[in-house]
């Protein structure tokens, strides 16, 4: 069974279990008391139902990957990034820095749910090969914006390591911003190593290798609108 948990306030176990509202345990007159949505409820529950019968597992390469995060989740989260950002950054001057080529559809989604003024600018650097980090990353290349003064946020697709995240921000701080923090929508918490923990995030996965959505293997899958998650054979 996969493992998502999406970043929020989160309370202690026990307070889950004891808040927690099974919808076996309620009758009809309990559903209406609360306002509970019966109907709009069930269409989403089709149409969720549906979308994930439609995902099949997807071959690149050599490998098989399996359906892990749909396109609507995605979506959902990208959203709620969006305005957490906004309510964060109201009245000072952002500079989004998208690492490609990973990010660039999410960096796609989230300019257009993010309704203030932003500027963006785009670099590269490198640290995979196949499905393993290689742990080498390159200088950076394409930052031609000045970022004195501005609250810089990288955009990630994926934080695993975090060896490129704390070079990236080592590079950064070299051009004097006034703040940098990282939003990524993966982060592998078993994987990381790194200086400087994602602010932002969009999911926390399981250290296993995911395409889609951007992320890729070997150069296929990042036209994926859903995630797909590597098949243990």
């Amino acid at each position: 069974m996969r493992v998502i948990r999406g970043v929020c306030p989160k309370s202690s176990k026990e307070n889950e279990q004891n808040s927690a509202v099974k919808f076996t345990d309620l009758n009809l007159l309990q559903i209406i008391l609360l306002g509970f949505d019966f109907q709009n409820f069930l269409f989403r529950f089709k149409i969720l139902t549906l979308h994930s019968n439609m995902i099949t597992d997807h071959q690149l390469h050599d490998k098989t990957f399996q359906p892990f995060i749909s396109e609507a989740e995605i979506q959902a989260s990208v959203q709620k990034l969006a305005l957490r950002l906004e309510e964060d950054y109201e009245g000072k001057e952002l500079l989004f820095i998208a690492i490609l080529n990973g990010a660039f559809m999410f960096a796609s989604d989230l300019m257009k749910k993010f309704n203030k003024d932003v500027a963006i600018s785009f670099i590269k650097v490198s640290s995979y090969h196949g499905t393993q980090t290689t742990g080498r990353v390159d200088e950076l290349i394409g930052l031609n914006t000045s970022l004195h003064g501005k609250h810089v946020v990288i955009l990630e697709d994926i934080v695993d390591t975090g060896i490129t995240i704390d070079k990236v921000i080592t590079l950064l701080n070299t051009n004097y911003p006034e703040s940098v923090e990282v939003c990524t929508l993966l982060y592998k918490p078993d994987a990381y190593k790194g200086k400087h923990k994602p602010k932002y995030i969009g999911f926390e996965i399981p250290n296993k290798f995911v395409v889609g959505y951007g992320l890729d293997y070997n150069e296929l899958g990042r036209n994926l609108k859903e995630l797909y998650q590597l098949k243990e054979e």
